[in-house]
């Protein structure tokens, strides 16, 4: 039996994910925390996967998507490193052939893919501001002492939803707990809020762009339900949510890596005992001149895997 690994590391979380030739997922999908040790989160997502696969199972090809695809690939030795907006659309299509708009929240950034006949024709992300994030539903979950898990059952029980302003994170609290002072329901303030980060979305991410269903909603936030109704009440249209929606970036790699490896090349996977290698990373910068490139490397057992972050490739080693 043969399959396909895919990695996705965020800032926020990290998803594994294992498919077979049909591109669908083995076992359970992992999604964890990253918890700024993006080396520890992909070594515990890939033991994690690998306890619930088929012994029988042969891989044949390995991908990396996300902030840190590089660090990730270099780790598991992948065989296809891509970013998250080809890793997105392509998992899309496999579910939903017909799509025509992404729309991706995660933890910390968010991206609009426009898709026509399965190709990529636009796409935008976020910049600096992650009002239109999940962070930005965790922390008013927290200020609001609710679990994040309970907001979009809440939201779907609000009567009125009050109208908050979205577009900063910091307005966003301010005026929140001025409408909690008016004695606005939880409920009301709930629906209020994911109203507030679609807007945002829709005015900073997808703005100018031209939204035509088929919709997907992908990411860790399109769990919540609220988000998902206040998408549907803003487009006008269905907001489809794929079955492995927060995975779909590490099914995109391992789709990829099958694409890749479909001539029968050898793969440069280096196996599930990756999990309990030792990794050491270390920076320092480069004099060579006034760019003063801060250059990353890093080594298993002393042996020097990768290094990168220069411009000029003085330093670049990349081991095969």
């Amino acid at each position: 039996m043969k399959g396909y690994v895919g990695v996705d590391v965020g800032s926020v979380t990290t998803k594994v994910v294992v498919i077979d030739e049909e591109g669908n997922p083995l076992g359970t999908p992992v999604y964890i925390r990253t918890q700024g040790q993006p080396i520890k989160a992909i070594q515990k997502g890939i033991a994690m996967v690998r306890e619930d696969l088929p012994r029988n199972l042969e891989i044949k090809g390995a991908g990396t998507t996300g902030s840190a695809r590089y660090l990730a690939g270099v780790l598991i030795g992948a065989d296809v490193i891509r970013n998250e907006i080809t890793a997105h659309a392509v998992a899309a299509l496999r579910f939903h052939p017909q799509a025509n708009t992404i729309i991706e929240i995660g933890g910390q950034d968010s991206k609009i893919i426009i898709l026509r006949n399965g190709l990529v024709v636009d796409f935008a992300m976020n910049t600096v501001c992650a009002a239109g994030t999940g962070s930005f539903l965790d922390r008013q979950a927290e200020r609001l002492g609710i679990p994040i898990e309970r907001f979009g059952e809440l939201a779907l029980k609000a009567k009125t939803p009050v109208r908050i302003a979205g577009r900063c994170t910091v307005f966003a609290e301010s005026d929140m707990i001025h409408k909690q002072q008016m004695g606005f329901s939880v409920e009301d303030i709930v629906a209020g809020l994911c109203e507030a980060l679609v807007r945002n979305y829709l005015s900073n991410v997808a703005k100018g762009k031209k939204i035509y269903p088929p919709v997907i909603f992908q990411g860790g936030v399109a769990a919540n339900i609220g988000i998902k109704f206040a998408f549907q009440r803003a487009l006008g249209c269905e907001v489809l949510v794929p079955p492995y929606h927060n995975v779909m970036g590490a099914i995109g790699a391992a789709l990829l890596a099958a694409e890749e490896m479909r001539d029968g090349k050898k793969s440069h996977f280096r196996g599930f005992d990756v999990a309990e290698m030792n990794f050491e990373t270390s920076s320092f910068e480069c004099s060579g001149c006034s760019n003063r490139c801060e250059i990353v490397e890093i080594k298993s057992d002393g042996k020097l895997l990768a290094r990168w972050g220069d411009r000029c490739g003085k330093w670049e080693v990349i081991e095969r």
